[in-house]
């Protein structure tokens, strides 16, 4: 049966949160202990900086040379690295673990998720039920869709078509080390991509993307003479 155990997607050397796939098969199940690992670990504290007057909650670690901007709200639990930008209007929900080096931008919610370092995701974007490898990349307006539209129990489909059930019913997206996701893509429920693989702007993925692969849709463009009065 195909796996996809947590060291084929991430270098687990680039978070302080390895542990957290101990015993793990396959790496989504360290999403459903994303809640129970910052209960027992979490330790709030602010190292960092805060500009103006940003919402931090209670349940919140915050690491050194860290800034978070006005406009930001995060609500917690969440643990957050150093030298990290929360920018104006990101909008930090509950359970978000954020490595060193990340940036969080403007109108972008994350929500029970683990981001590994130096993830990037700046502009317009949903980060549900996902975790993101080293240096992964999302363009403007990517979406990580995270729930079926039946309600059902999302299915990761390999490139073999046999259907994996993950015991979950959310789950957005696993994106590997030096993923780069192009603007406006939508990621289904469910979707794998693997290390240094690409997704094309403005495509609906489903399914697993193998590493060094690019997901493209093709397109036919037209020109057609336009008529002015």
């Amino acid at each position: 049966m195909t796996t996809f155990p947590a060291a084929s997607l991430f270098d687990l050397a680039h978070t302080a949160h390895g542990r957290i796939f101990d015993g793990t098969q396959n790496a989504w199940e360290a999403i459903g202990r994303l809640g129970d690992y910052l209960a027992q670990h979490l330790k709030p504290a602010n190292h960092g900086a805060i500009e103006g007057a940003p919402f931090v909650g209670a349940q919140v670690f915050v690491g050194e040379g860290t800034v978070i901007e006005p406009g930001a709200v995060i609500k917690g639990p969440a643990w957050i690295g150093r030298n990290c930008q929360i920018r104006h209007g990101a909008y930090l929900r509950e359970n978000v673990i954020v490595g060193d080096g990340a940036v969080l931008g403007n109108s972008c919610e994350f929500k029970n998720c683990l981001l590994f370092d130096e993830v990037q995701v700046p502009h317009f974007n949903y980060v549900g039920d996902s975790i993101l490898g080293f240096r992964a990349h999302l363009g403007a307006g990517v979406i990580l869709s995270n729930v079926r539209l039946d309600h059902a129990e999302v299915e990761v489909t390999p490139a073999d078509g046999k259907r994996l059930g993950s015991g979950l019913k959310k789950f957005g997206a696993l994106i590997g080390d030096f993923a780069e996701i192009g603007c406006n893509a939508v990621l289904n429920p469910g979707s794998i991509i693997g290390r240094h693989g690409v997704i094309y702007p403005l495509i609906a993925w489903s399914g697993v993307l193998p590493d060094n692969t690019i997901g493209r849709a093709a397109q036919t463009l037209q020109t057609i003479a336009r008529r002015v009065r």
